[in-house]
């Protein structure tokens, strides 16, 4: 369990600081943006791998309560990783879509990281 709070609180963290950060600054966007540039994108891509493995190796628990969500969440940024890494040009479409629903993405974000520092100090 101790390795479960660890992960609810640095994702948890993540989320609500970058949820803030894109409703404060409309830096998404701009984050959007930078998907034209491939060195980034692939670049990015090899951050979100190791984080997405790490999380994978670490918390592969498919159990269900909250917990679920941390392994989920290390999957899917181990395949974004993949995908950032691999095919740079479908993440860059992927975002065009994307750049309509930047504010509603930016409150699950926050909505998502306060659950899971709630659930790491329960």
């Amino acid at each position: 369990m101790e390795i479960s709070i660890f992960f609810a609180r640095l994702w948890g963290s993540f989320f609500l600081v970058f949820g803030l950060l894109f409703i404060i600054t409309r830096q998404l966007g701009r984050t959007i943006e930078m998907t034209d540039d491939k060195a980034f994108v692939i670049s990015t891509g090899y951050v979100t791998f190791l984080m997405g493995l790490v999380t994978v190796i670490l918390h592969n628990l498919w159990v269900s309560d909250w917990r679920l969500i941390i392994t989920l969440l290390g999957w899917s940024t181990l395949i974004k990783g993949i995908m950032k890494i691999g095919f740079p040009d479908h993440i860059h479409k992927q975002a065009q879509r994307f750049k309509k629903k930047q504010f509603l993405s930016a409150i699950a974000l926050l909505f998502l990281g306060g659950y899971l520092m709630w659930m790491s100090f329960m």
